[in-house]
């Protein structure tokens, strides 16, 4: 069976979102093989403070991989990397489950909302940049990055790049979860169903057992 690639969220980390909430145990116990990544500016990787050095942060995700093609599972920003990295180069994975995701990936938001939150500034009735700006003050985050993180332009996905995605995807997303709706995103992949789940936001998609059970089924790796 295939590696299967983990990518977490902006402001957590691959233990935070993979290990603590068990997926990695999850994995292991029917015997496939995990990459688990630190985006560039989280958890263990580096944490420049230059906007600039994240144009790197899809290669760098990219650069390890195996030769061989692999499954994904991707939360929110990882989601979103996993995405584009498979746009640029679909033959190196085999799966992938992009979770936390939707509508947001094809629209042209402005991206200084959080980093404005992560300095002090933010809109302090908008419950989404306060989340993640109590998330940047975590023990091992580092403010400053996280803002060089957020205010760094992704690739867009709303120019066909979606479309070069040959292999299945599927995305799941929470009904209350202001990434969403699904829809948008599932129409301009090729290959792709939509899970949207009942009752759940953004920030619970990681530890909620309806989004593991889904995702490891559709990689295969139940017992």
């Amino acid at each position: 069976m295939p590696p299967v690639l983990l990518v977490h969220g902006f402001a957590t980390s691959a233990d935070r979102t993979w290990r603590d909430n068990g997926w990695i145990d999850l994995l292991g116990d029917v015997g496939r093989d995990v990459i688990a990544v630190d985006l560039l500016g989280h958890g263990n990787s580096d944490k420049p403070h230059e906007p600039a050095a994240y144009e790197q942060l899809e290669s760098l995700v990219a650069a390890q991989l195996p030769d061989e093609p692999v499954d994904a599972i991707g939360f929110s920003l990882g989601a979103r990397t996993i995405l584009t990295i498979a746009a640029e180069q679909p033959e190196r994975f085999h799966r992938i489950v992009a979770t936390g995701v939707g509508a947001n990936l094809l629209r042209n938001e402005p991206s200084d909302l959080i980093a404005k939150a992560i300095r002090g500034e933010g809109d302090t009735e908008n419950p989404a940049s306060q989340y993640f700006a109590g998330l940047a003050r975590l023990p091992g985050n580092d403010p400053d990055a996280l803002i060089a993180c957020m205010s760094s332009p992704r690739p867009r996905l709303d120019d066909g790049r979606l479309a070069k995605i040959t292999c299945p995807v599927l995305v799941v997303i929470g009904d209350k979860d202001f990434a969403g709706p699904g829809d948008p995103l599932v129409d301009s992949l090729p290959d792709a169903r939509l899970l949207t789940l009942q009752g759940l936001d953004h920030f619970a998609t990681p530890k909620d057992f309806r989004v593991m059970d889904a995702a490891l089924e559709f990689i295969g790796a139940t017992i």
